[in-house]
């Protein structure tokens, strides 16, 4: 053991020497595990809000009973399953508005409650007689009383006019949803005798088949291990990992060049200690404990940064998956002990990756091995083949991917590998153009800059290969973001038609608004719509109604239309189909579909296809007056109005003292233009931050690169010194050596990106949101993307350049004492 302790000791003291590649080491580690854990921290707060909504009394993952056509049926059935021996347990859904904000209603039985209805809230014996007597109780998240901008223990009321029960936190529940007995939601929603659905527990004995008691009037659900929000999320996290994962891997390559600069300088001490008595066995295992030491310091680290990182981003990301999916994540952060133990282990497992070449060097290492302090920059032209090969096999790869895969998982693969590929083959293409530039330079210095730069390429490979990889990923996704930018405004246009927007709070109150808009000559079209919900062949569908009018026919977002689309959808047998329904679906312009409704099925020829972005449930477009006469309960409350620009203050100044409308009930075209936009501009904040920090680390790569080879630039500095060249000059010729490297990589990055950006739009937004946008190109912002690349490695330079310029001669003198 005394033995052991004073092998580490000593090969410490290498770092007391060194601090700059301890210090590089350390941020290489802390970067990665900062990074990587902070996106872990947020996907598992994502996730655990998705179990929670998931297990809210009985959700997807409980066995449930509900009607064919996904409408409610009537208690009565409850009542004969509980007789023949079923255990069910009665629940009523649906939507209501409180204080303007819409909000999910449950209505409950606590009584026949199911036990085993997942990691649902539960209802204490000293709470259910407050939950079931008179007047009751609305239990709510704590998060949902806050939107609310209400007290617990009030009482507001809904949309009809109706008052909720008093208000009770219940610190489990997940947001916007309020539970009430199901007895009150009954009253609440009007819908007497009506249930959703019933959830089924364990029997205690075999019930009676389900046929023989109900009939074909219900059906049997199972549970599922994945509710529908976490299959559209997917794509969010995984994008999320794949930024984490790119981070984690640029800091790797820190580690990997600060570790093998320092077991090139310790060869000596290595060999003083093997040739002491100590064996290679305890050298190794003294390595790995301190490898394994230095990552779990850099990892705690790397955690606490993690968790401000996902503090910072968690209320973006929040408003990401609210905008885009309707997912309500907490904006507070909460961690599982897991987090941090994984948080460890990924940082102890990415150094002992990083090191693994020094370290199977160690082990193979001959007791009398000479030191040889820079002969880990040295490239054989065989290894560069070699990685050439494999970055065409990994290119391969790609393109079995996308031409056989059918996943979001393969989308993401077809970028990885390409992305792999092209970081293998960089070394390469460099190595071409600094030949290139070698063989028509003309004079000694010209020459030896082209040459000198190809030396150096082997110690600056990694860190460059980090740049191309961290500037490809700025270019694709931030074309991306700028295509769906200027293609959602345009969408917007469209969609967003009418002038004023008016949301009544009930049907009788609507009728009234109609009646008094009749009556101004302010006002030159009223258009009423409405919405209905409904499953079309096991798809969540939304049934939009629009009145004929030609401002529709006009501005409406359609990719592909029959002839006469609009001509079509009047009578009412005909309908548009947003695109990712109709990918979902695989349903083409002139295809016919049946629509469940309270009434029968009602079939519907597609007439067209249209944009439907940021919605992430399927949506049927169809004559207002046609969805009311099959969806009678449909609200009649959405009114639109075509008002001339001077006259729409006053109206809705008007309409707000008229009938005490606030801003959320009543908005310009301007206005919810200019809110959608802001909401969309800080979905995207996110990966703008992400972006940032992914091109920070790789600019911290180039600068320990060139830290550590600083040193080892000297021997062939001082030949250009000795003969005239100035300590200066050559710090500027040095750094235009460097800029010149890493323009012609951002030059590199430049047509992957845009690769990167095709892959995003085409294969990836399509196999996850079921949309496809159009693909553009900003020159500006490839500019703009390219300049800032240079910036960060003039900065990563300007470090060892000016310790360069003011090196003492002395230095440079020693280079030829010590020649050997």
């Amino acid at each position: 053991m005394r033995r052991a302790l004073w092998v580490l000791a000593v090969l410490l003291s290498h770092w007391r020497r060194h601090k700059m590649q301890f210090a590089t080491l350390l941020i290489g580690l802390i970067a990665a595990t900062a990074l990587w854990s902070g996106v872990q921290a947020i996907n598992q707060q994502a996730r655990n809000a998705y179990d929670r909504a998931a297990a809210t009394f009985g959700g997807v993952r409980t066995a449930m009973l509900v009607a064919p056509d996904a409408a409610t049926f009537s208690q009565d059935l409850f009542v004969k399953l509980r007789r023949a021996g079923w255990p069910v347990s009665p629940v009523l859904e649906g939507r209501v508005q409180v204080n303007g904000r819409s909000v999910r209603l449950l209505g409950i039985e606590p009584v026949t409650l199911p036990a085993d209805v997942g990691n649902a809230p539960r209802l204490g014996a000293s709470d259910l007689s407050g939950f079931v007597a008179p007047p009751g109780q609305t239990l709510v998240a704590k998060e949902t009383l806050t939107d609310l901008q209400e007290q617990e223990g009030a009482a507001p009321p809904i949309s009809n006019g109706a008052k909720l029960p008093p208000l009770r936190v219940l610190p489990q529940l997940v947001p916007d949803v309020l539970v009430v007995d199901i007895g009150v939601a009954q009253l609440l929603l009007n819908k007497p005798d009506q249930v959703s659905r019933l959830l089924i527990g364990k029997p205690k004995g075999k019930p009676a088949p389900l046929r023989s008691v109900v009939g074909e009037a219900l059906q049997r659900v199972e549970p599922n291990a994945e509710t529908e929000l976490e299959r559209l999320t997917d794509s969010f996290h995984l994008n999320l990992t794949a930024f984490g994962l790119l981070s984690f891997f640029v800091g790797l390559f820190i580690v990997n060049s600060a570790v093998g600069l320092a077991f090139e300088q310790r060869l000596p001490m290595l060999r003083t200690l093997r040739a002491c008595g100590a064996s290679a066995r305890l050298v190794n295992t003294v390595l790995v404990v301190e490898l394994v030491a230095l990552a779990l310091v850099a990892g705690l680290i790397g955690l606490v940064c993690g968790y401000f990182i996902a503090a910072a981003l968690l209320p973006d990301v929040a408003a990401s998956l609210r905008g885009l999916y309707g997912a309500q994540i907490p904006g507070q952060l909460t961690l599982q002990p897991e987090w941090w133990f994984a948080g460890i282990g990924i940082s102890i497992a990415g150094a002992l990756v990083a090191a693994a070449t020094s370290l199977i060097k160690a082990i193979r290492m001959p007791v009398l091995a000479t030191a040889q302090p820079y002969a880990w920059q040295q490239r054989q032209r065989r290894w560069l083949i070699l990685q050439s090969l494999a970055a065409c096999g990994v290119f391969a790869v790609a393109l079995l991917l996308l031409q056989y895969g059918q996943s979001l998982i393969a989308g993401f693969g077809v970028l990885a590998a390409l992305m792999l590929g092209a970081a293998l083959i960089l070394p390469a293409f460099l190595e071409i153009i600094l030949l290139t530039g070698q063989r028509t330079a003309r004079g000694p210095l010209s020459l030896w800059f082209w040459a000198d730069s190809r030396q150096q390429l082997s110690g600056l490979s990694l860190a460059l290969m980090a740049l191309l990889l961290a500037l490809a990923v700025n270019v694709g996704v931030s074309t991306m973001v700028e295509t769906f930018s200027r293609t959602f405004v345009g969408w917007l246009n469209g969609r967003l038609a009418a002038d004023v927007y008016i949301s009544a709070s009930d049907n009788a109150q609507g009728v009234a608004i109609r009646n008094w808009l009749k009556e101004r000559g302010d006002v030159q079209a009223i258009l009423s719509g409405g919405r209905a919900e409904t499953q079309v062949r096991g798809q969540p569908v939304e049934l939009l109604g629009l009145p004929d009018h030609a401002l529709y026919r006009e501005r409406w977002p359609l990719l592909e239309a029959a002839p006469r689309a609009w001509t079509q959808l009047v009578p009412g047998n005909a309908a548009f189909i947003s695109e990712q329904l109709s990918r979902r679906l695989n349903v083409r312009v002139g295809d016919v579909i049946e629509v469940p409704t309270p009434g029968g099925s009602w079939e519907l020829d597609i007439a067209g296809i249209y944009a439907d972005y940021g919605n992430p449930r399927g949506q049927l477009t169809v004559n207002v007056a046609a969805l009311i006469r099959h969806f009678p309960q449909t609200p009649q409350t959405r009114i639109g109005l075509i008002v001339a620009r001077e006259n729409i203050s006053g109206l809705i100044a008007a309409l707000q003292k008229q009938f005490a409308l606030d801003d959320r009930s009543v908005a310009d075209q301007a206005t919810v233009k200019a809110e959608s936009i802001r909401i969309f501009n800080r979905t995207f904040a996110v990966t703008s931050a992400l972006n940032a920090f992914t091109l920070g680390v790789a600019g911290i790569a180039l600068l320990t690169s060139l830290l550590t080879l600083a040193n080892s630039r000297l021997p062939q500095l001082a030949p250009l010194w000795a003969i005239g060249i100035t300590r200066p000059r050559l710090a500027a010729v040095e750094l235009i050596k460097t800029l010149s490297v890493a323009l012609f990589t951002s030059l590199l990055a430049v047509p992957l990106g845009l690769l990167v950006a095709w892959c995003l739009i085409a294969i990836v937004n399509v196999k996850a949101f079921g949309w496809r946008l159009p693909f553009h190109v900003f020159p500006f912002q490839l500019v703009e993307l390219v300049a800032v690349a240079l910036f960060a490695s003039l900065f990563a330079a300007l470090l060892p350049m000016i310790r360069l310029a003011r090196m003492q001669p002395a230095s440079l003198v020693k280079v030829f004492a010590n020649e050997r």
